[in-house]
């Protein structure tokens, strides 16, 4: 049984992310959610059979995030947050990573938004090769002018 005293978002369009140890997940929105005092008996937040295992990881998540899971044996999957649906609250969630018959969630992490990586060639010395073509068109237009002004 995971327990958990507090989580607050950051952010009122978060919702949170329940990973279970068998590869489960869902998101569920902090409404569904009732707060509860000091002695309280707890807020139910995912039906945990066999099938599901226990709740590995609970975390707050915008729509932009991605999520990054690691497996015991070693397996990385990245994955948008926006790929898992919005759930109630008492379900067991969707299938977010098939494992293999003794593998289980050691981990998941929050990553901030993706951004388009930007590829870069080197030449053999390190340093980043140029694009030629914009530099032919500006030295181009230069050299015309300077013709045109020989020319007069």
């Amino acid at each position: 049984m995971l327990g958990l005293v507090s989580l607050n978002p950051e952010d009122k369009d978060a919702t949170i992310l329940v990973i279970s140890e068998k590869g489960n997940g869902k998101r569920t929105l902090f409404e569904e959610y009732r707060k509860t005092n000091r002695g309280g008996k707890g807020v139910k937040t995912m039906q945990v059979t066999d099938k599901t295992g226990s709740v590995i990881a609970i975390k707050a998540v915008l729509e932009t995030n991605d999520i990054m899971i690691t497996t015991k044996n070693g397996i990385i999957i990245r994955m948008k947050v926006a790929d898992l649906r919005v759930m109630g609250r008492a379900t067991q969630g969707v299938r977010v990573i098939r494992l293999g018959k003794n593998d289980e969630i050691a981990d998941v992490a929050v990553l901030a938004e993706s951004e388009e990586e930007e590829i870069i060639e080197l030449n053999e010395d390190g340093t980043p090769i140029e694009n030629i073509g914009d530099e032919n068109e500006a030295e181009g237009t230069n050299d015309a002018g300077n013709d045109s002004e020989e020319e007069e």
